[in-house]
């Protein structure tokens, strides 16, 4: 364990905070195991949490009071959460910011706009969200099972992003290196890949979150909607267009008729959020660098990376794990 001196010296998302020695207690009882950033991860109800992290998804599980109306992004990291996250923003908020050129997108970045719940308790247990707009919009990356009980005790809505494992996979590993500090070097990529294969990154195992959700938006579809990465990327307008719908605020035919959907997607493009200067400079209050969420956010990039054993292993897991439940990527 680094020392008080040492911890103080990194940026907050590496610092370990003083906990009780209940918390203490708990993780020792856990399954731990080298983290790719952080110096450890823990399973708690099978998936693996940094220490930090797991204060705060006990303390959300426990405190969290969710509301009718709420609605929640979920995913696993590197998954497209911040490009989504815009996304939903500007949609669920079209009456209010109407006008894309004085947009709060513009001076704000997606994560401060739309927070990740977990993430807010860290050290906190008493969160007071009643300056949120109605309908409420947060984002996790908890898996189903860890959801605060109140999310299923309430009439909320679930949109669950879903990438491709293999860019997902070379896309953490590039955001964990980049966030590493200088004098830790960087991780390999064999080391990574191998620890996910096994399931040990963050929320992981992957193929285990993702299954969670799938399952769930087949049985209850009105609950939870299923959205892949690759399909947004492919054809924005139709899934911008079934999203609204599923959300209950779908476009008007004057709205599809004067372009607001495209407003909105050209408001939210990559390149439209990655060259802005709020995007560009700045950190979120646990201290990553806003310009670390914005790498190259294609589709494939992974093959500039990947072995051709490597690749056959991540076919061969998402076989065995998904398929037979009809996922497909």
């Amino acid at each position: 364990m680094a020392s008080p001196e040492q911890s103080l010296s990194l940026p907050v998302f590496l610092q370990e905070n003083e906990t009780s020695q209940e918390f203490k207690d708990l993780i020792a009882s856990m399954p731990t195991e080298k983290g790719w950033l952080a110096k450890q991860l823990h399973q708690y109800q099978g998936f693996w949490h940094s220490t930090r992290q797991l204060q705060g998804v006990l303390a959300c599980q426990k405190h969290f009071q969710a509301q009718d109306g709420d609605i929640f992004l979920v995913t696993t990291p590197k998954s497209g959460s911040t490009w989504l996250k815009a996304v939903m923003f500007a949609l669920v908020n079209r009456v209010s910011f109407p006008d894309t050129k004085q947009h709060p997108l513009l001076t704000n970045n997606p994560h401060g706009l739309v927070p990740f719940l977990e993430m807010e308790y860290i050290g906190k247990e008493n969160l007071d969200f009643t300056n949120f707009t109605f309908p409420r919009l947060f984002s996790t990356h908890l898996p189903l099972l860890s959801l605060p009980r109140s999310v299923e005790d309430s009439n909320c809505k679930l949109v669950y992003l879903c990438r491709n494992p293999k860019d997902i996979f070379v896309s953490l590993w590039h955001f964990t290196n980049k966030l590493r500090p200088v004098d830790w070097g960087a991780s390999s990529l064999e080391e990574t890949f191998d620890k996910f294969c096994r399931g040990v990154s963050l929320y992981g195992p992957f193929w285990d979150h993702v299954l969670g959700y799938w399952k769930e938006s087949v049985e209850r579809p009105h609950r939870v909607f299923f959205l892949k990465y690759e399909e947004m990327k492919r054809e924005p307008r139709i899934q911008l267009r079934r999203l609204s719908e599923f959300l209950g605020c779908p476009f008007s035919l004057e709205e599809e008729n004067s372009g607001v959907l495209d407003e909105i997607l050209e408001l939210c493009s990559f390149e439209n959020l990655s060259n802005l200067e709020v995007n560009s400079i700045g950190r979120l209050h646990s201290g990553e660098e806003h310009q670390a969420f914005f790498r190259r956010g294609e589709v494939g990039d992974s093959m500039n990376y990947l072995t051709a054993e490597m690749v056959e292993k991540f076919d061969m897991i998402t076989e065995q794990k998904l398929h037979c439940h009809g996922l497909k990527f």
